[in-house]
């Protein structure tokens, strides 16, 4: 237990210290006002425009490799990233980039809860999720699937909960590789929505423009009804 506080402790401090560090960087660059004005996110857009010409290879290993990052060691969640992908590299790379990046980092913060706060979990967990390790002995990669697909559980929790059931590594990282596609792939439609958005406008868009576009409003739909399903098939699997 003082071994699993001590890590805990350990990454709070080096997360903590990277944001810190990040923000300093960022805003010895740029001004508060810079990075939220319209003109500086339309300048960018058209940075990342030719650079998807000119070096798209670099920009999308880049954009992977800050993915896993994000999720681990980082703790992030996946619809910031997604969102970004969809702005930066469109629709179906910043899909296969983002699902791939966040199936990567979940897996290897798994592997690392696995390892160091396997005991810490069950203690804390294994009591409210008891019936999930039931579903999960009777066909683990088929469940595992339905528990990424669903959600309702906190990103980061979502990936460690599972060490409480001795999830093969194999099937964690695909059921986490298909599961996840369907939200992902609405976020990222969203971004290269707000693209093609910041594009036909000089001036910043009002919310009633922008919810005009077929690009946003079409997986707002869609979203919405995945959320109305997810959580009707929520009532079921975690049903005790």
């Amino acid at each position: 237990m003082e071994k699993s506080k001590k890590i805990k402790l350990f990454i709070g401090l080096f997360y903590l210290t990277f944001i810190t560090l990040f923000l300093i960087y960022l805003f010895s660059k740029f001004s508060f006002k810079e990075l939220t004005s319209y003109e500086f996110i339309k300048n960018n857009l058209y940075y990342f425009s030719e650079l998807k010409k000119t070096n798209l290879f670099i920009l999308s290993l880049s954009f992977l490799f800050f993915t896993i990052l994000w999720v681990f060691p980082f703790l992030g969640f996946g619809a910031p990233i997604a969102l970004l992908a969809g702005f930066i590299l469109d629709k179906w790379l910043g899909l296969f980039i983002v699902v791939l990046g966040l199936t990567i980092g979940a897996t290897f913060l798994y592997i690392f809860a696995n390892y160091f706060l396997k005991e810490l979990i069950r203690e804390k967990f294994l009591d409210k999720f008891k019936n999930l390790e039931i579903k999960f002995k009777k066909s683990e990669l088929s469940y595992l699937l339905l528990y990424r697909f669903i959600g309702g559980i906190p990103w980061q929790l979502s990936c460690v909960l599972p060490t409480m059931f001795n999830v093969k590594i194999l099937n964690f990282f695909l059921a986490t590789f298909i599961g996840i596609i369907p939200q992902i792939f609405l976020v990222v439609s969203i971004g290269a929505g707000l693209e093609k958005v910041i594009e036909d406008n000089l001036e910043a868009p009002g919310i009633a423009d922008i919810i005009t576009y077929p690009e946003i409003y079409t997986p707002l739909l869609i979203f919405g009804c995945l959320v109305l399903i997810t959580i009707f098939l929520r009532k079921f699997f975690y049903k005790k």
